[in-house]
């Protein structure tokens, strides 16, 4: 029989890639909780109409990579990304003057699975509810450059631009599609398909043919709003205020309809993932709230692919798995040993009891895998004098001592090593130069 496999783009993440899986979550937790964020956990499945009227119905997204199915008559959808589920949760639920969430979780897409994306992918995000910025705008993008650099990602670079709003888009589309439409031909076919309906995501076309169509298209920045132009410039000046270095791209856009006034993306670790060092994406989406039904309430959020950051980071996480083995030799030593396990684990000790039966020589093979500094012997001889041998494998000791004073031996050894190794957050690596033009 053929053994069965996972699904292609969705992964096992396996035990040893697990510790720093977690050392990211608990950066993340700990930046948002500081930053006044509570978390928010939304359902996987939502109805299908959610994400088609937050999203917009022309975007990539909703048509080509959404996993949509029915269920007793009703089209629902396994969501694609965190913003949608937080507003309809915030319309449902949401009481406060000003809200801020924050998540983590799986979201599904049906594209084609490539380094740091897949099909089912671990996003972290957030969302403010009732601020209009630009004030919690760049507070938020500081505190993600803060988070960055506390996971020793390299080459963080910032980029911020303004959309406008829905006047300014509406302005901008058609002088966009009128430098366009001349040049349709020698434009991909993809383009050619949002020429008529979503002509701003050409800008963001990596292919050279459309990179060369748009490269005399009139800017964004000339469409603009006094307001919306108000905001940008409290955005940058925020942005000096906190010496956060950022570049201003009139090109800059994102490839859901939602987007108003501030953008942003946050890129870095060039030399590993290349074209793809975008690490997180946001900006503002002030008309979804009411848009969805419910009041008009301003908003901004992000969302991170971790995968992305894993690829990024830096960070190391220890290998050791257990601090101690207890060694039971025979099965009248099994009862103890699993005493002397549940001892030390009240200790604050991570600790595996080996009841295979096996060898001494085994065990110690076992103890040296998992990364175990302590293994605490004991045989018929030492369960009949009520002592352990307590064998220190960094120091290269081994000593016969009383059970009670072993266990005491162990937990001041292993307690002193976790001391004296330095827990401090890691130097976040030098920002790059600051570009206002």
């Amino acid at each position: 029989m053929t053994p069965l496999r996972a699904v292609k783009g969705m992964n096992d993440v396996l035990p040893e890639e697990i510790g720093r899986w977690h050392r990211v979550e608990h950066a993340y937790a700990r930046t948002m909780s500081l930053h006044g964020f509570r978390e928010v956990r939304t359902p996987y499945v939502e109805p299908t109409g959610l994400f088609v009227r937050a999203i917009g119905e022309t975007t990539d997204v909703v048509e080509k990579e959404m996993y949509t199915f029915t269920h007793h008559e009703e089209s629902l959808t396994l969501r694609p990304e965190g913003t949608a589920g937080a507003a309809r949760a915030f319309i449902e639920h949401g009481k406060e003057p000003v809200t801020r969430w924050w998540y983590q979780g799986p979201m599904f897409r049906a594209e084609r699975p490539q380094r740091g994306r897949y099909r089912q992918f671990s996003q972290l995000g957030a969302e403010i509810f009732g601020d209009p910025g630009p004030g919690c705008d760049a507070e938020m993008i500081d505190m993600l450059v803060g988070f960055l650099g506390e996971l020793r990602v390299p080459g963080v670079e910032v980029l911020v631009n303004s959309l406008g709003g829905p006047d300014t888009r509406v302005r901008y589309r058609e002088a966009l599609v009128a430098h366009l439409r001349p040049r349709a031909a020698s434009l991909t076919a993809d383009s050619q398909r949002r020429l008529e309906t979503n002509p701003l995501r050409i800008l963001d076309s990596k292919d050279e043919r459309d990179r060369e169509a748009v490269k005399d298209a009139p800017s964004l920045h000339q469409f603009l709003s006094d307001e919306d132009r108000a905001h940008f410039d409290g955005l940058r000046r925020h942005l000096d205020a906190l010496g956060t270095p950022y570049k201003v791209d009139e090109r800059l856009v994102r490839g859901l309809d939602y987007y108003s006034r501030t953008l942003f993306e946050i890129k870095g670790a060039h030399e590993k993932l290349g074209a793809g060092s975008t690490l997180v994406g946001g900006g503002r989406y002030d008309r979804m709230v009411r848009d969805l039904g419910g009041p008009d309430v301003p908003a901004i959020g992000f969302a991170a692919g971790l995968e992305r950051l894993l690829i990024a980071s830096e960070l190391e996480v220890p290998t050791t798995i257990a601090d101690a083995v207890v060694a039971p030799l025979g099965t009248e030593a099994v009862g103890k040993a699993l005493e002397m396990g549940r001892a030390l684990r009240h200790n604050g000790i991570r600790v595996e009891v080996d009841t295979r039966g096996s060898s001494l020589k085994s065990q110690l093979r076992r103890a040296n895998a998992l990364g175990a500094r302590m293994v605490l012997i004991l045989g018929e001889s030492e369960l009949r004098d009520g002592t352990v041998q307590v064998k220190d494998l960094d120091a290269h000791t081994q000593e016969t001592m009383p059970i009670d004073q072993a266990l005491r031996v162990v937990v001041d050894r292993l307690v002193a090593a976790h001391r004296s190794v330095d827990s401090r957050p890691p130097a976040a690596p030098p920002p790059p130069e600051k570009d206002k033009a």
